[in-house]
């Protein structure tokens, strides 16, 4: 996710703060320093801090959930509103979905659980949920915060958990595609009404009413093109026209070519036209910087591209780069020569081939020229 820097990375994946939550945390201290100076300010940071280590936490049932079926996370980001981990891979089956949805929330039960079982009689229902009452206790107000967290995540609005849940179960008597259309259309009509309440009460819930409106259309796009993929060839909407780099070219040929054109990856090819890597522009930018302008491209081009068959589907195609997190994929035919790319623009071209089936034309029409 753009806007984010790494703070670490745990069993594999890589934890992520969107720049957006270091502007929470100054408005978090300023707005306890009017209240009661720097102590609470320090007070205030100190919790917020606990609260988003529950979130990781949170995020990390998820990670653990998904795991046990085969699915593994590269990335979790931090946001204002919550985390959000990427999948490699959507789960296959609707009961996959629903556990590694509710293992987040069932972590923050037990956190919940488990202050409530330290505090014993101490705390009580009224203090809990006065989780804006500094004068409560901070592990009070921190098991307070994480019920709050597992009802607001079983809110069946996507991207949060509840919508998960709720297309798991409709998934189990619709397909996929359908149960993410309704699922999608109850998240953005909860989304209304979020921002509705926030222009009375809390306008922090019109942020998060965007946000849920947004990510529920995302899905179900996702969905649509998931649905689609699954029954069109890679070689029908492959990008078949583009400039490609010889192994032996210089980061200056590279720079002109990218000048002279409007791609942004380069595939690097050996004489016979056998796909070796790809650069891309921040690879020209990088290897000038370091190297200067005669820097070999095999020196700076990825070689952590995949390379798929130009019969295989769409659908494994877009796995790839989910699962590799890279610029694009190398369409080789049988002598592993390369005759095409796939980019995040041929899958951002799903709708046109979303309108090409309800049209009846030809999917070869719809290959990219550059």
């Amino acid at each position: 996710m753009g806007w984010s820097f790494k703070i670490g990375a745990v069993g594999g994946t890589v934890i992520r703060v969107h720049i957006t939550f270091a502007l929470l945390l100054v408005w978090i201290w300023l707005a306890h320093y009017r209240v009661g100076g720097a102590p609470a300010a320090w007070q205030g940071i100190a919790f917020i801090l606990s609260v988003f280590a529950c979130v990781v936490l949170h995020e990390f049932g998820h990670i653990v959930a998904a795991r046990y079926f085969g699915i593994k996370t590269p990335d979790i980001t931090l946001l204002p509103i919550g985390g959000v981990a990427r999948l490699e891979r959507m789960p296959e089956e609707p009961h996959q979905e629903l556990l590694i949805a509710i293992a987040g929330p069932l972590v923050n039960l037990a956190i919940a659980g488990l202050i409530v079982l330290v505090l014993g009689a101490s705390v009580g229902v009224e203090q809990i949920i006065e989780v804006d009452d500094p004068k409560i206790g901070f592990l009070t107000r921190l098991a307070g915060v994480n019920i709050f967290l597992l009802f607001f995540n079983m809110i069946p609005a996507f991207p949060m958990d509840g919508g998960r849940v709720l297309r798991a179960a409709l998934a189990s008597h619709l397909t996929w595609s359908r149960a993410t259309h309704i699922a999608a259309m109850i998240g953005q009509g909860l989304a209304f009404v979020f921002g509705f309440i926030g222009l009375f009460y809390n306008p922090l819930l019109i942020f998060i009413g965007i946000f849920v409106y947004l990510a529920a259309a995302a899905e179900a796009q996702n969905a649509q093109i998931r649905e689609i993929s699954g029954s069109v060839l890679i070689s029908d909407v492959m990008v078949t026209k583009f400039a490609r780099l010889d192994r032996s070219a210089s980061i200056d040929e590279a720079i002109e070519m990218l000048l002279a054109t409007t791609q942004r990856e380069f595939p690097v090819v050996d004489s016979v036209g056998r796909f070796e890597g790809l650069l891309t522009r921040d690879d020209m930018i990088r290897g000038l910087k370091d190297k200067g302008p005669n820097m070999p491209v095999v020196n700076a081009m990825r070689v952590d591209i995949p390379k798929i068959h130009h019969r295989k589907s769409l659908e494994e195609s877009l796995r790839l780069m989910q699962q590799g997190n890279v610029p694009a994929i190398a369409v080789v035919d049988g002598a592993d020569h390369l005759i095409g790319l796939m980019t995040h623009e041929t899958i951002g071209e799903m709708m046109m081939v979303r309108a090409a089936v309800s049209g009846g034309f030809r999917f070869g029409r719809l290959r990219r020229h550059q």
